[in-house]
């Protein structure tokens, strides 16, 4: 009989750490999937915004067929953050588009807006110009790295 006690004690010692262990597992976020990459909101899948200088522009997803942007997506003194493809577009006078990395060089963190002439990181506030990425404000001491595109008519393509 205490043989049958003990028996009955071991297998419900062993079932309960078992679960002890699935519970651990399934709270330390190590499911196997990034939390952290979320569907974007309705909001931020929209498509580039057009609008005053000041306001910021962000963008998710290319339009369809290849190109990033169409000209008239990208405010004149302003530019749109393409949060998949990290990289921002700005169009400082008209007509003339530059793109740059959507990295920041300080730590690394994305940008997410262009506002006032300014491509703004939101982890330090770090600032850099449109025209060529220069560190304008913050804690960043290099410039965004330059990227390339192609205008083609009214479309705007990573080269």
């Amino acid at each position: 009989m205490a043989d049958d006690l003990q028996s009955r004690r071991a297998v419900f010692a062993s079932v309960g750490v078992g679960g002890l262990a699935l519970a651990i597992s399934a709270c330390s976020g190590d499911s196997g999937t990034d939390t952290a990459q979320t569907a974007p909101s309705p909001a931020e899948s929209s498509a580039p915004q057009s609008g005053a200088p000041e306001a910021s522009a962000t963008a998710s997803e290319a339009p369809a067929g290849g190109a990033l942007a169409k000209t008239a997506d990208i405010p004149v003194g302003g530019g749109t953050v393409f949060k998949e493809q990290k990289i921002v577009v700005t169009q400082p006078t008209e007509g003339e588009f530059k793109a740059f990395s959507a990295l920041c060089t300080h730590k690394g963190c994305p940008v997410t807006s262009v506002e006032n002439g300014a491509i703004v990181c939101p982890c330090h506030n770090s600032m850099f110009a449109i025209a060529d990425g220069s560190v304008s404000g913050g804690p960043a001491q290099k410039p965004l790295p330059a990227q390339e595109i192609k205008v083609e008519g009214d479309s705007i393509m990573l080269a």
